[in-house]
């Protein structure tokens, strides 16, 4: 046979589209050529085959080879076609039966010895393997990664010999099965080791309830940092479409981790990160800090020292939940719901309004620092909490007097689950147009947000989002309507951002 298809998978942004590896041994000078949009990692994978097919005993065909990657439009990028490329060699030469191989997908990177390299994005590939019915072979180091895909079917292989042993029926392999212990419950640093703070405790659990965003305000060692990396903790553990899609965005960075499977993500970039770096990007777009956020917290440390253009670039997926990379001939969409989570000092020195240290920048200087952040992205953060300095007394207890985050974790879990029942999804993610038919307020709350959205001289999108987070406070409290307290304290929350 001198014909032979190989069925593979490319990388699309978080789509995995079909790939058919075309192997034709022609009449001719000996040659080697691969067609169809290849980048310069796919055209340098013909001197990685040949060494992996003859360091594993093969022959390599002292004939003209050509190798079409269809679709002939869909750019190919990085090492993942090279064991695909070496099959349909050997099945194209009659070293390899041809039988079994159409029920089969296969993606990898050879070494020059004919291991079987891993590779980024194998979530995605095994998803779309197992909707189109087929067993995946993967790297051994993938395999258990690529394993979690419900009903998927995942065979790992070492080497190239080891695979075509498998293939031709001598040495069959044993399908990798997913690991049962990546259900367990994570941990997470615990929210008991907050002392004082109560203010800030409760922004975080209305925060955890609703999915909202939040903004922490103090001065230099109060714990902004501390209270913002419990957020995880309280949070209810993630569904499990939501922890495959986070699994698929890591896997292009970490192919091989089970770590990310059932945590909710945590991502903190320095303030001197790129846009394409906070939101994804470069020559070959990947996904971004606000992508691997996605299920999780995106916690920006000292918000204003970020550069004000990377921050308004969040200021779209903090509404849509997804990023769009455009590029010349092609689309790439991550999904991206995170919950924002930032902190920030009053002013440069930090101790702007503190009663113990006196502030040492001038008002001009303290405008400029404010005057960093725009208000259209302050307008997307929910709640604004004070985090004050606290007594050495208080900080020297041995035992804090707060809750731990298994007892705020059962509450927030019952909140949500009212919020799941009502209308499928958290406060904070509703659809506007069906956000109305959730509110019910009563008349002395409408009026009081009436005269509070003219006197804070609220935008349209604040007081919708004052209204939500005060629909969340009513969950919170089992409440069917939003009454005048849960309006109180929402737009106490709401205070007058760091621009005023």
């Amino acid at each position: 046979m001198e014909l032979s298809v190989i069925y593979s998978r490319a990388a699309v942004g978080i789509a995995s589209p079909p790939v058919q590896v075309e192997t034709h041994l022609g009449n001719g000078l000996p040659s080697f050529s691969i067609v169809g949009l290849p980048e310069t990692a796919v055209r340098e994978s013909r001197d990685r085959v040949r060494c992996a097919l003859q360091n594993s005993h093969f022959e390599f065909p002292d004939r003209r080879i050509t190798v079409n990657l269809a679709p002939a439009d869909l750019p190919k990028e990085g090492g993942r076609f090279d064991l695909p490329i070496a099959l349909g060699i050997l099945a194209a030469s009659g070293q390899l039966p041809s039988t079994d191989l159409a029920r089969h997908e296969f993606v990898g990177e050879l070494a020059l010895g004919g291991t079987i390299r891993p590779i980024p994005g194998i979530v995605p590939a095994a998803q779309a393997c197992t909707s189109a019915g087929r067993t995946l072979v993967t790297p051994a180091d993938n395999a258990a990664l690529a394993a979690v895909v419900p009903d998927s079917r995942i065979i790992g292989a070492e080497d190239l010999l080891t695979l075509c042993a498998h293939l031709n029926g001598r040495q069959p392999l044993a399908p990798t099965v997913a690991n049962a212990t990546t259900h367990t419950l994570p941990r997470y640093p615990d929210l008991a080791g907050v002392a004082g703070q109560d203010l800030a405790r409760r922004a975080l659990e209305i925060a955890a309830t609703g999915g909202h965003n939040l903004l922490l305000c103090g001065p230099p060692g109060t714990g902004k940092t501390l209270l913002a990396s419990r957020l995880p903790g309280i949070l209810p553990p993630p569904d499990p479409d939501e922890a495959l899609t986070c699994a698929a965005l890591h896997s292009f960075y970490d192919s091989t981790s089970l770590e990310h499977l059932w945590r909710r993500p945590f991502r903190n970039p320095h303030h001197s990160a790129s846009a394409a770096a906070l939101v994804g990007g470069g020559a070959r777009p990947r996904p971004g800090e606000a992508s691997l956020a996605h299920g999780g917290v995106l916690f920006l440390d000292e918000l204003p020292e970020f550069s004000r253009q990377v921050l308004e670039m969040l200021r779209e997926p903090m509404e849509a939940a997804a990023i769009t990379l455009s590029r010349a001939n092609h689309k790439f969409t991550y999904p991206a719901r995170f919950q924002l989570v930032a902190a920030m000092n009053p002013c440069p020195c930090g101790f702007n309004g503190d009663p113990q240290q006196p502030c040492r920048c001038t008002p001009d200087q303290i405008q400029r620092y404010r005057q960093r952040l725009s208000g259209p992205l302050l307008d997307r953060i929910d709640l604004h909490a004070d985090v004050p300095r606290i007594d050495a007394a208080t900080l020297l207890r041995e035992q804090t007097a707060g809750e731990n985050s298994e007892t705020v974790r059962e509450r927030v879990i019952a909140a949500r689950a009212r919020q799941q029942q009502r209308q499928g999804c958290t406060n904070a993610s509703l659809p506007d147009e069906r956000f109305r038919e959730v509110c019910n307020l009563q008349p002395a709350a409408r009026r009081q947000l009436e005269r509070a959205a003219d006197t804070l001289r609220l935008s349209g999108r604040g007081l919708q989002r004052s209204l939500r987070v005060a629909r969340t406070l009513a969950d919170m409290a089992g409440a069917t309507d939003i009454n005048d307290s849960h309006i109180a304290e929402a737009l106490a929350f709401r205070q007058p951002g760091p621009t005023a």
